[in-house]
This record gives structure tokens, C-alpha cells and sequence, in this order.
């Protein structure tokens, strides 16, 4: 059976995404609520390979899978050495027989593509230059949490056009999210981000920041809303 694999935002449809969400929201609470370890990933090991140093992923990805029953192994720049020691082939081969999860945070995006093509266990991209979605999952999670609802919403970002801002845009397109982005003249993101995202939603802006952020929903138009129907 060919696993799936989370790469890109657009592995996953409209639909799973949400679910994810919502399973991810019902975890944290159970978590918060029963303050033991859940039993779903007991017996799953997850290969973390590092090609670049991270605090927030290695620390989330780790605590998550104890949290959850699981363990994980990190593999640093030095442990394995993508294509130089091991071709990345071999190195996606030889994991699949011993670990059920393989996470990977690389610098080309190809790298993690790469490790998907040969593995015959999830692969699920943890940064690579084109994308970051599980950095997407979470800054959704928290807007969905804040808010309640992700539908209708207006997300302004403004920074760099880089891996963030491109899965920002695809799985905001996908939740029916509009998505704003201001970057400097020279950084905006790349092309076919941008055409992909206008193909599932009607509405991604690029635009100057200061038109960018207007009429994005803020903390305080929440609590303004919290206060009135107290």
C-alpha cells in the first residue's frame, strides 16, 4: 500500500485538513484535561532528520510523540549526512524497515520529495525552501481556537514571501481563508504559490502592507466580541 505522505499543504484536501484541526484540537485538550500520556502512537517510532538546527520543531516534534505514546529518534546534519554518506534514496529505504514515521526538515524541497518517492512510510515535511505546513497547521489551529471558526476570516501577513507565506496561502485557500500578503519589492512569493492558491480560492491578494492588514481580523475585535455576548 502506497503511504501518504505530508509534503505540501495540497496532500491534503479541504476536507482532511479540517480534520486534522479538529483532531488536533480534541487531542490538546484531552492532553490538557487527563495531564497523562494518550495511547494513539504507542509502539510508532518517528525518524526526525535535521539538515538545520531547530529549537520549536525538534521540541514539538518530540514532545507530541510522547504525548501521544510514540518516541522519537533525532537525526542530526552529522548523523546522516543527506547524499554525501547515503543517497537519499537509501537513507528513506533503510528507515522505512525500522521506524512507521519519517519527519524531515531540509533545506530543497526536493530533498523531502525525494525521501517520499523511495519510503514505504510517511514522510511529512517539517521546513524544507518551499514550504512549511505544519507551521501552517499550527498558526490555523490557533486562529480556529481564537476565533472559532476559520471560514471568512482575513489573515494579513506581512514579511518575507518565503516557505511560510507560500503554505499560509495554499491551505488559507483551502479553508476559505483570505489571505493578504506584503513582502518588499524583490521577495513576493513564488509564481506558481500564487497561481495555485487562486485556483482553489476566490480571493489571495498581494498588495502594500498598509492595504494588506486593513480589515484583517484582530485579537481586539475578538475581545470586543467576547465582551458583548458576556
Amino acid at each position: 500500500m502506497t503511504p501518504r505522505h505530508y509534503t505540501s499543504v495540497l496532500d491534503l484536501s479541504r476536507d482532511e485538513t479540517q480534520e486534522v484541526l479538529d483532531r488536533a484540537a480534541k487531542l490538546r485538550h484531552d492532553w490538557h484535561t487527563e495531564h497523562k500520556a494518550l495511547k494513539r502512537l504507542r509502539g510508532y517510532t518517528l525518524a526526525a532528520i535535521y539538515e538545520k538546527p531547530s529549537l520549536r520543531t525538534r521540541v514539538t516534534f518530540e514532545a507530541g510523540m510522547t504525548q501521544l505514546g510514540g518516541h522519537a529518534i533525532y537525526l542530526g546534519p552529522q548523523d546522516i549526512q543527506l547524499g554525501v554518506r547515503e543517497s537519499v534514496a537509501d537513507v528513506a529505504r533503510n528507515l522505512s524497515r525500522w521506524v512507521q514515521i519519517i519527519a524531515a526538515r531540509v533545506f530543497a524541497h526536493s530533498t523531502v520529495t525525494e525521501l517520499a518517492a523511495h519510503s514505504s512510510v510517511p514522510v511529512i515535511n517539517a521546513l524544507s525552501d518551499l514550504e512549511h505546513p505544519c507551521q501552517a497547521l499550527a498558526d490555523y489551529l490557533t486562529l480556529q481556537e481564537r476565533f472559532g471558526r476559520l471560514q471568512g476570516l482575513k489573515l494579513a501577513y506581512v514579511g518575507d514571501g518565503n516557505n511560510v507565506a507560500h503554505s499560509l496561502l495554499l491551505m488559507g485557500a483551502l479553508l476559505g481563508i483570505d489571505v493578504a500578503v506584503a513582502t518588499p519589492e524583490g521577495y513576493e512569493p513564488r509564481r506558481e504559490i500564487i497561481e495555485q492558491a487562486h485556483q482553489r480560492a476566490n480571493q489571495i491578494i498581494e498588495q502594500a502592507h498598509n492595504e494588506a492588514v486593513a480589515e484583517a481580523n484582530r485579537q481586539k475585535e475578538l475581545a470586543q466580541a467576547e465582551i458583548a455576548s458576556a
